[in-house]
């Protein structure tokens, strides 16, 4: 299991998949919600939304059913994070840092846009 850059909460952008005149969802950001990394999944809001149909009574306490429209999970490899001064998809990579704290040092790991070279 491969260990994922992206976090919930970053916004991120479509990188492959269909074309939105087609459909689809590519170009589009939105915020990470959920990350899964058992299946290197990630559930974004606005992204690969798709049409639940629910019986009555399914859910517990909704006695409605009918046709509900929810994200699904995205490959974490179709989606890239944004860089927070351009605003375009980019590789994630990791500074090493020494921080000093109650007399110890201590290496502590920051993410880095590597586009722009900003803090994620």
């Amino acid at each position: 299991m491969a260990k994922l850059r992206i976090k919930k909460n970053d916004l991120v952008q479509v990188i492959s998949g269909r074309k939105q005149d087609e459909g689809g969802d590519l170009g589009k950001q939105g915020r990470v919600i959920v990350v899964y990394p058992e299946t290197n999944r990630v559930l974004v809001e606005g992204i690969n939304r798709v049409t639940k149909h629910t019986k009555a009574g399914d859910n517990q306490g909704v006695n409605t059913g009918g046709i509900q429209v929810v994200e699904a999970p995205i490959h974490v490899s179709n989606v890239a994070i944004v860089d927070p001064e351009t605003k375009k998809p980019t590789r994630v990579r990791t500074r090493v840092e020494s921080v000093e704290r109650d007399g110890r040092t201590k290496q502590q790991r920051t993410r880095v846009s590597v586009r722009s070279g900003k803090d994620l």
